[in-house]
């Protein structure tokens, strides 16, 4: 009988010690450390582990890899160089990093992350290697938390001495721990606002407090707060910016008037959607004696009653913008002026912030002027009603066109102001087409809500010959103020809003995508890129993937922001273009308004610097707002497809992954998700060149733009995600 042979039990040693002290010394590169504070460090304390961590610190400073200061002190060698970036977490938890150092993206492994979260602006080094075609780099250090508040469910333990609150965004990859006593007034099960307090070093997860209790998850009134609360947008105002709004002095007095020009006698009028509470601008027309029209772009005059340095004026800056959402606005001023001092409404004289011009038949310029008005808004047009006259082309007033003020005026005179400024508002139209503007006119979802705010029914907006009137005069005014100021010597300071050209790799992902619909286009110059993009559009308009199309070139286009550089408007085709139009509800048209009448005062160029900072806080609340917008838009289509369970669809494919197709039903623009476990008739794989998820045994491909049957399967309030099951393909 064989005797076994006894050996000695191996030891286990701290797996990755070498990259990890070297990770631990880069990270704190400032700061020196004996081999007590790295055991500390990594929550060993063992003489075995202690010993391995001294061999290790030998061997690396023999190498030269890291230093040592002094007797047992050890410092990285700081040869490698630093970068900072911001931090785009995907959803496994891997993330790149976004920096102007490199021409492409910084991939970060999940293991490099080193506790810092989405949106985070970093600190980071490269690895000498690329890694798996990428380059790769490691965190080192946070620098700024993108944001410190997240909405979630809370889930209290059942001994009551600890919680944690499960983070809806996937892109929180941690759950955040909350001590007992800092739950607030939270039940397990609430969706709350957690805010993050710190992240202990030692810790898996970060700490936190629950701040606000939102309600239980899936009823209307929590999950709409809790998409605001998201994105750290407010949802009422404090009370001392109610307060002082409400004692403003709102009147129009005869002390004001004399300091404007008065142009309550002119012809004047609002359109508008026919639910608007708050009307930003109106126009006025008038025939010359010379033959020219004289047409005037009447903005209100927010900036007479928004001051700098109070806080209304605080309070209006922090928020930048109102956020329309599907069932609320949340406004970016009170009550008592977006609706109320400021909105032009019908049969009142308001405070306005005027551009007037003198525009001849060929909507030719002949001349313009700009300063504070004082006006009256003769009626008030739906944009319905203003179609109706449109498509009329009488100078009576349809009958169905129920006109407020429309006894104040001749019913010819109103008519046909309407109708000469939609003549003009064409030629302006197709001049700025042939000028290389891209015309982007998306279809809008809108939703039919009763009176508890359910979805009964789905509409979709389109911007008719109304709508395109409005949106020309608008766009002159913005334009002319903008060159007014921009062309000035010497140079002033301005809040301008540009739009890069398009990034040519975007453009090459699109017309691979369009191309699988026959659709070609031509990136030669700029104009032949700008008359495909525009022919492009036109081609899909009604046809079954005319939102997939309408979406992707929009993606493909660089992104609208506010700055004082200006590089002028490509979507636009304008050397110069700024935000005048809207000061209820965008900040930076305050601004605007601000900037003119103090350069019309004679005054200097003001701090570039200040108003930059502006301007980046004003497009990065924007950003926040439209996410909110779209958050509750697919929120109110998932709660629309709860009551539409057991019907099929009929919907385009939208997108293709590895892990499922994304369809988009035709008659609601709903958006789901089939996944690939779910379609059990064969076996899937994703095909990335064809954009198809092709069967292994029958060939059967589902690529993106093909019509298929679709049921749901599951509809999720709380992530705002639908799920869909796969009937087939849909029968030509």
């Amino acid at each position: 009988m064989s005797k076994k042979r006894k050996g000695k039990s191996r030891k286990k040693g701290i797996s990755n010690l070498t990259n990890t002290i070297l990770s631990i010394l880069k990270k704190e590169r400032n700061q020196s450390f004996n081999y007590k504070q790295i055991a500390a460090k990594l929550g060993v304390n063992d003489a075995s582990s202690r010993n391995q961590i001294i061999k290790t610190l030998a061997k690396l400073a023999a190498k030269e890899e890291i230093q040592q200061v002094e007797r047992g002190k050890f410092k990285a060698v700081v040869n490698t160089e630093y970068h900072t970036g911001k931090l785009d977490l995907a959803a496994k938890g891997n993330g790149y990093i976004i920096c102007d150092d490199f021409d492409d993206d910084v991939f970060i492994a999940s293991n490099n992350i080193n506790k810092a979260l989405h949106g985070d602006i970093v600190e980071f080094y490269v690895y000498k290697r690329r890694k798996r075609g990428k380059i790769e780099g490691e965190i080192t250090s946070i620098i700024e938390r993108a944001k410190n508040e997240y909405v979630g469910v809370i889930q209290i333990h059942p001994n009551n001495n600890y919680a944690f609150v499960v983070a809806d965004s996937n892109k929180m990859y941690k759950d955040i721990f909350v001590p007992i006593n800092k739950i607030y007034k939270a039940e397990d099960g609430d969706k709350v606002l957690v805010k993050l307090e710190e992240w202990p070093e030692k810790a898996d997860s970060p700490y936190g407090k629950v701040i606000q209790v939102l309600g239980k998850p899936g009823e209307h009134h929590t999950e709409i707060h809790a998409i605001l609360a998201e994105y750290g947008l407010p949802h009422e105002f404090p009370y001392e910016v109610e307060q002082f709004a409400n004692q403003l002095d709102t009147s129009i007095t005869t002390e004001e008037i004399a300091k404007r020009r008065d142009m309550r006698k002119d012809l004047t009028f609002t359109i508008d959607p026919k639910d608007a509470k708050d009307f930003d601008d109106a126009l006025s027309f008038k025939v010359l004696d010379s033959g020219l029209y004289e047409v005037g772009i009447h903005i209100a005059d927010v900036s007479h009653y928004l001051q700098e340095g109070t806080v209304l004026d605080d309070e209006a800056y922090e928020r930048a913008t109102s956020v329309y959402l599907v069932d609320r606005v949340v406004p970016m001023l009170p009550e008592v002026l977006s609706n109320n001092a400021c909105s032009l409404r019908p049969h009142e004289e308001k405070y306005t912030f005027s551009a007037v011009f003198q525009i001849d038949n060929n909507a030719e310029i002949k001349n313009e002027w700009f300063g504070r008005t004082v006006t009256y808004s003769d009626a008030r047009f739906a944009y319905e009603e203003a179609q109706a006259i449109i498509e009329s082309r009488t100078s009576e007033i349809p009958q169905e066109v129920s006109l407020t003020g429309k006894a104040y005026r001749a019913s010819n005179e109103i008519t046909e102001a309407v109708l000469k400024m939609d003549e003009l508002a064409k030629i302006m139209r197709r001049k700025r087409m042939k000028d290389g503007a891209i015309s982007f006119d998306k279809v809008e979802v809108k939703f039919n809500l009763d009176k508890e705010n359910n979805p009964a029914g789905v509409f979709f907006k389109t911007s008719k010959d109304a709508n395109k009137l409005i949106e020309e005069f608008m766009l002159l005014a913005n334009r002319k103020v903008s060159e007014y100021i921009g062309k000035q010597s010497p140079k002033k300071t301005f809040v301008y809003r540009v739009h890069d050209e398009p990034d040519e790799s975007k453009l090459s992902a699109l017309q691979n995508v369009v191309g699988r619909f026959g659709y070609k286009l031509n990136f030669k110059d700029r104009k032949s890129t700008t008359a495909s993009l525009n022919n492009l559009l036109k081609e899909v308009a009604g046809k079954k993937e005319q939102n997939l199309v309408d979406t992707l070139a929009i993606r493909s286009m660089s992104k609208a922001e506010y700055t004082t550089h200006n590089i002028g408007h490509y979507g636009l085709a304008f050397s110069y273009y700024s935000h005048f139009t809207s000061p209820i509800r965008r900040y930076p048209d305050v601004m605007a308004h601000r900037l003119l009448q103090h350069y019309l005062d004679g005054g200097k160029s003001v701090n570039e610097e200040l108003y930059e900072e502006k301007c980046n806080h004003s497009s990065n609340m924007e950003g926040l707002a439209t996410r909110a917008e779209r958050d509750s838009i697919k929120y109110m289509q998932i709660r629309f497809m709860e009551d539409h369970k057991d019907q099929e669809f009929l919907g385009v494919i939208s997108g293709v992954t590895d892990w499922g197709v994304y369809v988009e039903i035709i008659s609601n623009k709903c958006e789901g998700m089939v996944s690939v476990r779910d379609m059990k008739d064969d076996h899937y794989a994703f095909d990335q060149d064809q954009y198809a998820m092709v069967g292994r045994n029958t060939k059967i491909m589902y690529q993106l733009g093909d019509e298929v049957l679709v049921k749901v399967k599951n509809t999720d309030l709380v992530k705002k995600h639908l799920d869909f099951n796969l009937i087939g393909k849909a029968e030509n």
